[in-house]
């Protein structure tokens, strides 16, 4: 019954594109960040 509503359901499908938008704004901020971090600490060991 909750799956029925989650995956036909306007709401349902919608909630589960903001879950997997908010999951993969996660992730790319994190390989963002941590890129521009090994960026600055070899700048500043130079």
């Amino acid at each position: 019954m909750a799956w029925d509503l989650f995956l036909s359901t306007d709401y349902g499908l919608f909630s589960l594109f903001v879950i997997v938008f908010v999951l993969g704004m996660s992730v790319w901020f994190s390989l963002f960040f941590s890129k521009k971090i090994r960026e600055d600490e070899k700048l500043s060991r130079k």
